[in-house]
């Protein structure tokens, strides 16, 4: 595995964790479909949370949260559909919402972690 995709794997079981802080149930981690991949689907009682994570060293190219721009907020939002399609019985008449968790530092564990939710 790459050192990217490593670095990568590592910012996503640091978002997982910042989610299951907050309340959230981890419902899949990286989930594939034809159309892409979702990082991670989250939940609460009131709410499916499909998150994209993305993981920076620096922002020196650009905020992580650069990189999520309308292209790929309308695969995300196409990939949360199959999701749903492909599990109906987990969502239980959650509203959805998009996320994206942005962490940016050389270590992953001691790096920023910065949330926003309900992407539009």
């Amino acid at each position: 595995m790459a050192a990217k995709d490593e670095r990568g794997r590592a910012g996503e079981e640091r978002a997982a964790r910042h989610l299951t802080e907050r309340g959230y149930d981890i419902l899949d981690r990286n989930w594939r479909h034809r159309q892409g991949e979702i990082d991670i689907v989250a939940g609460t009682r009131t709410e499916l949370v499909v998150v994209e994570v993305k993981t920076r060293r620096t922002d020196w190219f650009g905020h992580p949260f650069e990189a999520v721009d309308a292209r790929k907020k309308d695969r995300l939002w196409r990939l949360a559909c199959a999701w749903i399609a492909a599990n109906p019985d987990r969502v239980r008449g959650r509203r959805l919402r998009l996320d994206v968790i942005g962490i940016t530092g050389e270590d992953v564990e001691s790096a920023i972690v910065e949330h926003i939710e309900d992407l539009r």
